[in-house]
């Protein structure tokens, strides 16, 4: 969305300034107009103005960026400091040219009188539905230090598994990667060679031989672009199937069927949906809204379907439990004990507790599964060059009638 720099006359006839985000020049005025400024001057932002790059190519923020900045309001609130002079201070300390505009435009706005909460919806890169949902709890109850105190702790902790799983697959991939070089190396280059020094002695090649020098001319002739082609299609295909209603539940139907990362990911969903729901409630938010912000952000369609069901429940003054057992995502064990906090009025320490220890449980399945795939991996590259070797060997053998 377009930002646009603004010059204009607030109330008592004070001069202010500033930068807004919206769709047009038209309706920067109306939401200037909308807070009891006028503007006399907007003019859009444009280029290198906007944080150095080019409208497509505008990046998310940072997640360490965005957990400091955070962990700073935090301490800035929680020592007494007000809203607008905290801004002010996390404003002079930012060096990403994009977040310092967002972060004056949002102090700008606070100074006018909008709340901190509407003015973080409209930087959704940087704020999603949870971030949002904890600041108007902390605006409304007064306790908005403890909440960004809260709210970084949890990001903190997100990052934390995904970090470990990205991790465990750091080793996996760079062997793939090296092998999938050497293989195509291998094929593209010496076994081509060596055939046609055989094919020109007049002697016929082995048939594993044959076969990769066929694997050869597929790769290095204009069929690799068919194959490149058909591949990309049906990637963007998939793509489009999967963003469509019944896409998304067959996939993650399918996901949560996978032997072994099945039961892996419905760990993480679990987890996931637990340690939100247990933050939400422990901030404040009441039950309903809380449901209703936890199933934006599942990544699960089926415990996104599970939990609205669990919200008109709660709507029509029955439990949460039932739903979250039928869904097939949650184990009846998990879902006991979800309907046991919820009638002790423990419901956040419990959820707390699952979701604690559903992520030790995940660490030690990702270690596992690490420790499998890794030899694995090195069992199929080495058997994949060992063919390539043989279809080299062989050739040379029968040349030198010794085979």
């Amino acid at each position: 969305m377009p930002r646009y720099h603004y010059i204009a006359v607030a109330a008592g006839g004070k001069k202010a300034k500033g930068t807004i985000t919206a769709e047009n020049a038209y309706a920067a005025r109306k939401q200037l107009r909308v807070r009891d400024i006028h503007p006399t001057n907007v003019t859009e932002i444009k280029g290198r103005e906007q944080g150095g790059q080019l409208f497509f190519f505008v990046r998310k923020s940072g997640k360490s960026q965005l957990i400091d900045f955070t962990k700073q309001m935090a301490t800035l609130l929680n020592s007494g400091i007000k809203l607008t002079e905290a801004l002010s201070v996390l404003i002079l300390q930012t060096s990403d040219t994009r977040f310092k505009n967002t972060l004056t435009d949002i102090r700008d706005r606070v100074v006018t009188g909008e709340s901190l909460t509407d003015a973080l919806k409209d930087y959704s890169d940087y704020f999603d539905v949870i971030y949002v949902s904890m600041v108007r709890v902390g605006e409304v109850t007064g306790s908005l230090g403890a909440n960004f105190a809260a709210i970084a702790g949890f990001m903190e902790k997100r990052q934390k598994v995904e970090s470990k799983i990205i991790t465990a697959m750091i080793y996996p991939a760079i062997l793939i990667t090296f092998a999938l070089g050497v293989v195509i190396f291998l094929t593209t280059a010496v076994i081509p060679t060596i055939g046609k020094q055989i094919q020109n002695s007049g002697q016929e090649l082995p048939w594993i031989t044959q076969a990769l020098m066929d694997v050869s001319y597929v790769l290095t002739s204009w069929w690799v672009l068919i194959l490149i082609g058909s591949i990309v299609l049906i990637v963007w295909s998939t793509k489009r199937f999967v963003a469509t209603e019944k896409g998304a539940y067959l996939r993650d139907r399918f996901l949560l069927a996978l032997p072994s990362f099945g039961p892996l990911i419905k760990q993480r969903v679990v987890s996931r949906f637990a340690s939100t729901l247990s933050t939400l409630l422990g901030s404040g938010l009441p039950m309903a809204e809380a449901l209703r912000v936890v199933s934006e952000v599942t990544g699960n369609i089926l415990m996104r379907d599970a939990i609205k069901q669990s919200r008109d429940r709660i709507l029509a003054g029955a439990d949460i439990a039932t739903p979250l057992r039928d869904s097939g995502v949650i184990d009846p064990a998990i879902a006991h004990m979800v309907s046991v906090g919820e009638k002790s009025g423990e419901l956040e320490t419990m959820l707390r507790n699952i979701s604690e220890n559903l992520e030790a449980h995940t660490d030690v399945v990702i270690e596992r599964l690490s420790a499998a795939i890794e030899p694995v991996i090195i069992i199929c590259v080495a058997a994949i060059v060992g063919v390539i070797a043989l279809a080299m060997v062989l050739p040379i053998l029968k040349l030198s009638g010794q085979f």
